[in-house]
């Protein structure tokens, strides 16, 4: 059975939304707490181990929230999949 076009634009919309959102979650973290906010955060937070708390903001805590969306992304493009699929499955 082939999608009509208003499902497929749908589905196109959740998709992009997705996307989306976690790039700008992505942004903010790399670029703003790493770059722009680096500085501040060495002042005003605890140091993780014996690095400044921007300093490790900037090199190990970008990369685990890299991972954490990519975990993110695998369970919301799931739940589209899912939802997608039983639209359908009920036409």
């Amino acid at each position: 059975m082939e999608k009509s076009k208003a499902a497929k634009g749908r589905y196109w919309k959740a998709q992009l939304k997705c996307v989306g959102v976690l790039l700008s979650i992505w942004f903010i973290v790399s670029f703003g707490c790493g770059i722009l906010l680096r500085e501040w955060f060495d002042a005003n937070f605890p140091s993780v181990g014996s690095a400044p708390f921007g300093f490790w903001m900037a090199q190990q805590g970008a990369i685990i929230c890299f991972v954490l969306i990519l975990v993110a992304y695998a369970v919301w493009m799931g739940r589209i999949e899912d939802q997608f699929e039983q639209e359908e499955g009920a036409e």
